[in-house]
C-alpha cells in the first residue's frame, strides 16, 4: 500500500485567527458606529437594532476574509489600517 502524502498547514493560522478575532471585531463596532452616526432617516430603535445586529456579519466576513490572504503580517497591516481608517471616519461622523 502506497502512503498518504500529507499536506502541512501553515503555521501562521493562529496569527489570522487572532487577526481576525481582534480587529475584525473592532472593525464591525466602527462600521456599526458609522452607520448609527450617518443614518439619518430612521427612528432610535430601528438604527440600534441595525447597528446591533450588523456587527456579527461584518466579524464573521472580516474573519473569514483573513483566510484568503497568504501572509499573516498582510491581514494584521490591512486590518489595522482598515480600523484607523473606520475610526478616522468615526470621529469626523461625530463632529457633524
Amino acid at each position: 500500500m502506497a502512503a498518504t502524502r500529507h499536506t502541512p498547514t501553515r503555521g501562521d493560522w493562529l496569527a489570522k485567527i487572532l487577526a481576525g478575532t481582534l480587529l475584525g471585531f473592532t472593525f464591525a463596532i466602527g462600521c456599526s458606529g458609522v452607520f448609527v452616526h450617518l443614518v439619518l432617516r430612521l427612528d432610535l430603535a430601528t438604527k440600534a437594532q441595525l447597528a446591533m445586529w450588523m456587527v456579527v456579519p461584518i466579524w464573521l466576513g472580516v474573519l473569514s476574509a483573513c483566510f484568503a490572504v497568504r501572509d499573516a503580517h498582510a491581514v494584521w497591516l490591512r486590518l489595522g489600517l482598515a480600523n484607523l481608517a473606520v475610526f478616522a471616519l468615526l470621529i469626523v461622523a461625530n463632529q457633524l
